[in-house]
């Protein structure tokens, strides 16, 4: 592997000064600013924890799919089994005498946090009928979006050993529900639902973000025994989005606390800078055999990153490629990465392609090649004499 470093004159002038990274109480925690991807603060956030009610967003994400499949309606009852309504906790109260429509199952799942409601759905979506076959169905559909540290036992987080989600992966599927479905993503936002009146003390949004005039507007809050509490969060301010996930804090005013402080920030104390620029060398990686020795290294858009406001100066980072590289080289194939590592922020990297076509050197090119590679050989201190 070949380091290179990157010249200062390739990068804006950035930052001198040390990023402060929040302190959270959290037992862990992510934060994601969703505009340019940047990830703010990473605390244990590949450790498969209980999640609690949080699970529930991957519940509701395989509800949305069904409903954009036309495999399920919005308008379309669904029967309540007797498995789901034994389930305690957060309910709708819901009895088998019901039918209950998918939007109403919906939004009892994202307002009241229903538990019934949740097994109501997955019965419905389940390979085989029942809440266990729609744990696995949702493991398996989990691995295919790139959650590696979740596992399902249940449909809505209820305690059951072996039923985990890191808080990365918890922001994953955040982010994919924002992303694929904004038709349903202002349900989050919503502060009451009362299902039929029967549960007046269970018609509220439990989120504590939504009332404070932050720009938050979702997702789902979570609280067991064992896994504390916890929050995924999103608020929007101006074009920026953050996304947020903490767990396994001691109480339901820590959680509110720590997740406005958050919130504040990740608006406050970061901006948008643009670090490299589509189509500009930031650096140029040799060629072997080519018919020019070498090729620029370029990204194929501007990288915008979040970096803190008090920084200033000139932003540390490397090309990485193996080289040199064999020709012939293509216009857009990707040959290096550029590594940044701002003070208090997890690495950052960008894919570099080539910005030109590099043909195979003629006859004379490899025949000088072949004599230079020679010479540096003979020259070499490590050759017998």
């Amino acid at each position: 592997m070949r380091l290179l470093s990157v010249l200062a004159a390739c990068l804006l002038c950035l930052a001198a000064l040390p990023a402060q990274a929040f302190d959270t109480s959290a037992r862990a925690a992510y934060v994601l600013d969703q505009t340019t991807g940047t990830v703010l603060l990473s605390k244990n956030a590949d450790e498969p924890l209980p999640p609690a009610s949080m699970s529930k967003l991957m519940t509701l994400y395989v509800t949305f799919e069904a409903i954009r499949d036309g495999r399920l309606g919005l308008d379309e009852r669904l029967p309540v089994s007797e498995h789901a309504m034994s389930y305690k906790g957060s309910t709708m109260f819901l009895d088998t005498t019901d039918r209950v429509r998918v939007e109403d199952l919906l939004r009892g799942v994202i307002v009241n946090s229903g538990n019934d409601a949740c097994v109501v759905l997955a019965e419905a979506l389940s390979p085989d009928g029942t809440e266990a076959g729609f744990a696995r169905f949702m493991t398996t559909r989990a691995r295919q979006m790139g959650m590696d540290n979740s596992t399902f036992m249940n449909s809505n987080g209820w305690p059951q050993a072996g039923h985990r989600m890191s808080v990365k992966d918890l922001a994953i599927v955040a982010q994919r529900i924002i992303e694929d479905f904004p038709e349903f993503y202002p349900m989050f936002a919503e502060t009451e639902f009362a299902f039929d009146g029967r549960a007046p003390q269970n018609i509220r949004n439990r989120n504590p973000l939504l009332s404070l005039d932050i720009g938050a507007d979702g997702l789902k809050t979570g609280h067991t025994q064992e896994a504390g509490y916890g929050l995924v969060g999103s608020a929007r301010q101006g074009d920026r989005r953050v996304i947020f996930v903490i767990t396994g804090l001691d109480s339901e005013r820590a959680r509110a606390e720590e997740s406005e402080a958050i919130v504040n920030w990740s608006f406050r104390h970061f901006a948008e800078k643009t670090i490299a620029k589509q189509g500009v060398p930031v650096e140029r990686a040799e060629v072997w055999m080519g018919g020019a020795p070498s090729v620029g290294l370029v990204p194929n858009e501007d990288w915008t990153v979040l970096l803190p406001i008090l920084q200033s100066g000139d932003l540390e980072g490397e090309v990485v490629y193996v080289g040199p590289v064999d020709a012939p080289v293509e216009k857009g194939q990707q040959l290096a990465e550029l590594v940044v590592r701002p003070d208090g922020l997890p690495e950052m990297t960008l894919p570099l392609v080539a910005d030109a076509d590099v043909p195979s050197g003629g006859f004379m090119v490899r025949v000088t090649a072949a004599a230079n590679a020679l010479i540096k050989k003979w020259l070499s201190p490590d050759a017998a004499t």
